[in-house]
């Protein structure tokens, strides 16, 4: 499962969330059928998996929604002979694609199910896609012949940054032959980033928890992830940042400690955010933080809030809400 505790839960789908698609680009169903562009042979190492490519794959399985977000915006829908695990809402603009694609499990598929899509690529969002117990590791795959790539947030060095949203859009792209749509997603979603930035140049950086889910603990976002890059640039101060993982746990006492000012809530699957927030509200425990006292939440889908297309669009959705004065 994802390397994230919290995608145990079975996903679900929400209500159609804003019409918010990556940087505003809709997909476009012509550019699907466009030729590919040369480029061939392409080596590319990949989370330590070295692959060359002679030709684009043709026979694609995704594992995982973000991935097969950056599949459909680059316009490589009919590549995909099967997807898996879907946290959120698809957004407007990528749903008519997303429902092209059969949907091969819920969550993940078994090895069996999955080969008997017969693909010639698997790109998994998590490191669980490739889960040595499932018998779907990578060597597994090599071995079937079936050549595969992993989201870059599971093996950045370092905190990941929007320039490695940058690298993994370019070398999808590259690996359909496709680079030109990757390069013009790219200067979109930079001039996406900078006209937010430019909106935030006088802000005060907002103390920030991010509540995913937990009881006991609360599993929140760590320093390592894009989450933490996403909350930086949209004005706000991640209060987690030295957790040294993209997700993690933290003891309520901490929370309390370090009085956040507003709580960022990750929507997904069966608890609503409505729920979420009345649990925080009703804890006795949280009835002094500033956030808590003056009832401040922010609102991001969970596939916002993880490497994909989404990224870009989401710091000024993030910036709206932490800093309404700024009239983004």
């Amino acid at each position: 499962m994802p390397s994230r505790r919290h995608a145990l839960i079975p996903a679900v789908l929400l209500p159609l969330l804003l019409p918010l698609a990556a940087c505003g680009a809709t997909p476009d169903p012509v550019r699907a059928s466009a030729s590919p562009a040369g480029g061939f042979p392409y080596t590319v190492t990949n989370c330590g998996v070295r692959t060359t490519f002679e030709a684009p794959p043709k026979r694609v399985v995704t594992m995982n929604q973000h991935v097969t977000e950056i599949m459909i915006e680059l316009g490589l829908t009919k590549s995909l002979v099967g997807t898996a695990w879907l946290d959120d809402a698809v957004l407007p603009a990528y749903k008519k694609a997303y429902d092209s694609v059969p949907v091969i499990a819920k969550e993940y598929p078994s090895k069996e199910r999955l080969l008997a899509a017969d693909p010639d690529f698997v790109y998994g969002g998590y490191a669980s896609a490739f889960a040595a117990k499932d018998g779907r590791t990578r060597d597994d795959l090599e071995g079937a012949g079936i050549d595969t790539r992993l989201n870059l947030e599971n093996c950045t060095e370092g905190r990941t940054s929007m320039d490695d949203v940058f690298r993994e859009v370019r070398e999808v792209g590259r690996t359909f032959g496709v680079a030109g749509r990757a390069e013009k997603w790219t200067t979109a979603a930079r001039t996406t980033l900078a006209t937010t930035a430019a909106g935030l140049e006088d802000v005060k950086p907002v103390p920030v928890f991010v509540y995913d889910s937990g009881d006991k603990t609360a599993f929140t976002a760590g320093g390592k992830g894009i989450g933490n890059e996403l909350i930086r640039r949209a004005g706000g101060r991640n209060v987690f940042a030295d957790l040294d993982k993209s997700f993690g746990d933290a003891t309520w006492e901490q929370v309390v400690a370090r009085e956040p000012e507003t709580i960022v809530i990750y929507d997904y699957g069966a608890t609503t955010v409505a729920q979420k927030k009345k649990r925080l509200l009703e804890d006795p425990v949280l009835k002094d933080v500033p956030a808590i006292r003056n009832k401040s939440f922010a609102v991001l889908p969970l596939s916002d809030a993880v490497l994909g297309v989404r990224a870009p669009a989401a710091v000024q959705r993030l910036a709206t809400q932490l800093h309404p004065e700024a009239g983004l």
